[in-house]
C-alpha cells in the first residue's frame, strides 16, 4: 500500500498466506490511520464499537457495511445490538491482520 492513497479510497486485494500478515510496525502505522479501532486477540484482529440512537440506525449501518464488505470481498464479524454494532476485522487466510482489514475499517468509519 502506498502512503499516498488514503485507506478509505483503497480497495482490497486477495491475500492468502502468512507472508501477507502484517508485522507489528505496519499494524501500528495503519492503526494510527483509523480512529478508535483497537487491537484485540493478541494483535490478530481489530475492533470498534459504533454507537447509534436506535435499532433503525444500527441496522442501516449494518446493511451499508454489508454492501461495502461484499464489494471489497472482505467480511467482518459483527455483533449487532439495539443501539450499537461491534465490528471486528481479521484476515483468516493470512492468520492475522492484513492491509484489507484497515482498508475496510476506514470505509466503515466513513459510513458511520
Amino acid at each position: 500500500m502506498t502512503n499516498q492513497t488514503p485507506l478509505a479510497n483503497a480497495h482490497c486485494v486477495p491475500r492468502r498466506g502468512h507472508e501477507h500478515r502484517l508485522g507489528d510496525f505496519d499494524v501500528r502505522e495503519l492503526l494510527a490511520q483509523v480512529q478508535d479501532w483497537s487491537l484485540i486477540e493478541d494483535g490478530h484482529a481489530i475492533s470498534k464499537t459504533f454507537l447509534f440512537p436506535d435499532y433503525y440506525h444500527t441496522l442501516s449501518f449494518v446493511n451499508a457495511l454489508a454492501h461495502v464488505a461484499n464489494r471489497e470481498d472482505h467480511h467482518p464479524d459483527l455483533s449487532v445490538h439495539y443501539d450499537r454494532c461491534v465490528v471486528r476485522f481479521s484476515t483468516h487466510d493470512v492468520g492475522g491482520l492484513s492491509e484489507n482489514d484497515f482498508i475496510c475499517a476506514a470505509k466503515a468509519d466513513l459510513l458511520a
